[in-house]
């Protein structure tokens, strides 16, 4: 099983196709780029017949049956694991990754595997805030807390920050288990570039959101601030993605102050066009992993402001962006969206900054060279334990 040529090996990702959030791109960019790269894919993901996004590599799919399904979390049917147990089996992988989809499927894993002598890979996108700030991180808290004991057992750990390593070490996490691996941008697609998309909503200056539409985005500081700030009427924010919240914030936000609610946009070239076209970007989050859409403006040379949560702080240290605290954000906004609005000369350099960070730190293909080696050391973990009960 180990003497396979790490290009040619088979991956069993375990993911999310649908609904639409940055779990979901996660998996598409990722299985891409290593199905690029030789290796063998099956996805496993749970399903029911929907449609999926744009852009996924050709590979075998097995779908989990389950009851309820969200861009947060997963509820499956009570059949669901000895499926998956029996498609492991059938399939018979050198290596399983699971981008975990917050499900009860989680915590059964390592028994699985384990029974099955596959060694086992997760990535943990659970944000949190670790200053503990406001009742959305402290939930987040609890959830890490709940899953490190069963991390433990996984033979490698995908974080996207040293923060996130240094809580889970202390939650009990083997620290050679933890892989610290940034989201990675593909910077070739997502780059600076020419867009009719400012014609389009007829803006002179463009803000722009993307994200899910919830409470944890915080995306109703942004609008709040937006309204007091009465901007120039050529001036616009246009709001990319869906949530729970959608339909009790655009009644009080609209185009009557120059709000544009687009909703979920799969289609990537489009995705592109928007942020090649914007001038800034604002992710409130009062909770965050890191944050693939603050990555892709970046990567477009739009200039980013974003709070400190999570790892999104680190990715805008040292004047790649402008970092927010999450306390008082809608306060923050207000005095810095009209300076902002009228100073491109200061969006243009962040946007330059920001690109720069991404070519140095967060692209795709130094994203994939590492999980590559994060693979082969779980692959001799799990060889070395074997050895080890022979």
């Amino acid at each position: 099983m180990f003497v396979t040529k790490l290009s040619c090996m088979h991956i069993a990702w375990l993911g999310k196709k649908s609904p639409f959030c940055g779990n979901v791109t996660y998996s598409r960019n990722l299985t891409s780029a290593l199905s690029a790269r030789g290796y063998d894919i099956s996805f496993v993901h749970f399903a029911q017949g929907e449609g999926e996004s744009d852009n996924w590599p050709d590979c075998q799919e097995v779908t989990l049956p389950f009851i309820y399904k969200s861009q947060v979390y997963t509820i499956p049917t009570l059949g669901s694991a000895h499926r998956l147990r029996r498609s492991l089996q059938e399939l018979q992988p050198d290596i399983v990754h699971a981008s975990l989809t917050l499900s009860p499927l989680d915590f059964r894993l390592p028994e699985i595997c384990k029974q099955l002598n596959l060694p086992l890979v997760a990535t943990f996108h659970t944000p949190f805030d670790k200053k503990l700030r406001n009742f959305k991180a402290s939930t987040q808290l609890l959830t890490y807390q709940l899953y490190a004991p069963f991390l433990a057992h996984y033979d490698g750990v995908i974080i996207f920050s040293r923060m996130q390593q240094k809580f889970l070490k202390r939650l009990g996490v083997p620290q050679e288990k933890l892989a610290v691996i940034p989201n990675g941008v593909d910077v070739t697609r997502y780059c600076p570039g020419g867009s009719d998309f400012k014609s389009y909503v007829g803006a002179d200056r463009l803000f722009v959101y993307q994200g899910r539409i919830s409470n944890e985005k915080n995306v109703e500081s942004l609008l709040r601030a937006w309204k007091a700030c009465n901007l120039g009427q050529n001036t616009k924010l246009v709001i990319v993605g869906d949530g729970p919240l959608i339909n009790s914030l655009k009644p009080f936000y609209n185009k009557q102050h120059n709000v544009i609610w687009l909703g979920v946009i799969t289609d990537e070239d489009k995705r592109i066009d928007i942020l090649r076209a914007a001038d800034v970007l604002v992710l409130p989050s009062l909770v965050e992993g890191l944050s693939i859409s603050l990555l892709e403006g970046m990567a477009c040379g739009t200039a980013c402001v974003a709070t400190d949560a999570g790892a999104d702080g680190e990715v805008l240290e040292d004047g790649a962006g402008i970092i927010l605290n999450t306390n008082r954000v809608t306060a923050q906004l207000k005095t810095l969206l009209p300076v902002l609005e009228k100073h491109p000369e200061l969006t243009e350099g962040l946007g330059e900054k920001a690109r720069t960070r991404v070519l140095e730190r967060y692209t795709l293909d130094d994203n994939i060279t590492q999980v590559e080696n994060l693979y082969q050391q779980a692959r001799e973990r799990k060889l070395m334990q074997v050895s080890t009960s022979s």
